[in-house]
């Protein structure tokens, strides 16, 4: 019998335990297992021990390692995607709303870094899971893409493949969960910053207006 059910002098604590299971809280504690071990710390009972409950009464919501990783995964993504939304619906400006998007990314990228590539990927989810990040995937991609090529339109960014573009752009912010370390001192922001200013790094808006679709000015 473990401490979690006996508490620390031994003693079953009182009161019957749950029989229903708060999934935030099943996310909330798979998150912290990623961040502690890696893919590997996630198991049923790890998950049970953490939160304090019986393995039997975990596994009556959650029945094995695959749904745990889709119950975190749904609610990371779920809230990176209203977010994201939340960022392009509060401005009219595309400039203003790629930079908010960026931002976000970033801040995501280092608070789930432990898990982001994995999902991101698609890979270890159950299959009902993995199904559902095939549209999802589409969807918040089409987000970026749109955001993109209205920078594109306004003379924000150059003119390209607003899906090539989006992608890049996604693909660098997302890769920072591969290099992140905390001992760096790096902040969200700082990130943020340096991918905006990479991405719009030598390029004059105005001049791009002037020279029409397609034109560069020519490096001297």
């Amino acid at each position: 019998m473990s401490k979690s059910e006996t508490g620390e002098t031994g003693k079953r604590s009182r009161g019957r335990p749950p029989l229903t299971i708060d999934r935030d809280a099943v996310a909330e504690v798979v998150a912290e297992l990623f961040v502690e071990g890696g893919y590997d710390a996630v198991t049923i009972v790890g998950t049970a021990d953490k939160m304090g409950v019986s393995r039997a009464t975990l596994y009556r919501t959650v029945p094995n390692k695959e749904d745990l990783l889709g119950i975190l995964f749904e609610r990371c993504t779920g809230a990176l995607t209203e977010r994201t939304k939340a960022a392009i619906a509060g401005s009219d400006d595309p400039g203003e709303q790629l930079t908010a998007m960026i931002g976000l990314q970033a801040e995501a990228a280092v608070t789930m870094r432990s898990y982001m590539t994995v999902f991101f990927g698609g890979a270890g989810l159950p299959p009902d899971v993995y199904s559902r990040w095939h549209p999802w995937s589409r969807r918040f991609e089409k987000l970026w893409v749109d955001v993109v090529r209205d920078n594109m339109k306004c003379g924000s960014l150059p003119t390209g493949n607003p899906t090539v573009t989006a992608r890049l752009i996604l693909g660098m912010i997302i890769w920072v969960s591969r290099w992140y370390r905390p001992r760096e001192k790096i902040s969200p922001d700082e990130i943020a910053s340096t991918a905006i200013h990479l991405v719009r790094l030598g390029h004059d808006p105005e001049l791009a207006r002037a020279e029409g679709p397609g034109k560069r000015p020519a490096r001297q």
